[in-house]
């Protein structure tokens, strides 16, 4: 596969990150406790302005972005507030997995980019998490699964598959 190719997959697999990001982050904000939802907030709007450029930047290239699903089956139930902060730190380490492929694709400015959405989310998962991982995006390393494509299909909801957050 050439590396314009590579980088092209890598963008979209990003933007479709970012799609569910900018989902899983809609459920965080209506369980997450007062305290904490100007955060919640602020994740949310940076999702939001990443997905936004990198559809530019698909668009740039002369391809049609990936679109958002309607809907994306959550990892896990999220009834209450602990639970949200969870969900945003697992938000944040599969956004930082498939930034991890981006920088892993690309070169000069877009791989500087995509270090800095991966530095981002690396720093919001800790702060949602309180403590680090010693490879942030590196699931091999981490102990995490995020995927090279960034979401995953999950088993039929409601005679429905969607991509899971």
């Amino acid at each position: 596969m050439k590396r314009d190719e590579q980088a092209l997959r890598a963008l979209q697999a990003a933007l479709a990150a970012e799609h569910a990001a900018v989902y899983g982050y809609g459920v965080v904000g209506g369980r997450i406790a007062e305290g904490r939802r100007t955060e919640a907030r602020a994740a949310y709007d940076a999702h939001r302005a990443r997905r936004d450029a990198l559809a530019r930047e698909v668009r740039g290239l002369g391809t049609e972005p990936v679109a958002a699903s309607a809907a994306y089956a959550l990892p896990f139930a999220v009834p209450d507030a602990p639970t949200a902060v969870r969900l945003a730190a697992e938000l944040e380490d599969r956004v930082a997995g498939v930034y991890s492929d981006l920088v892993r694709a690309t070169t000069g400015a877009r791989r500087r980019e995509a270090a800095g959405a991966l530095r981002e989310a690396a720093v919001r998962a800790v702060r949602w998490r309180g403590g680090s991982v010693a490879f942030p995006g590196l699931a091999e390393r981490a102990g995490t699964d995020t995927g090279e494509a960034g979401p995953s299909v999950s088993p039929p909801v409601s005679g429905t598959a969607r991509p899971t957050v």
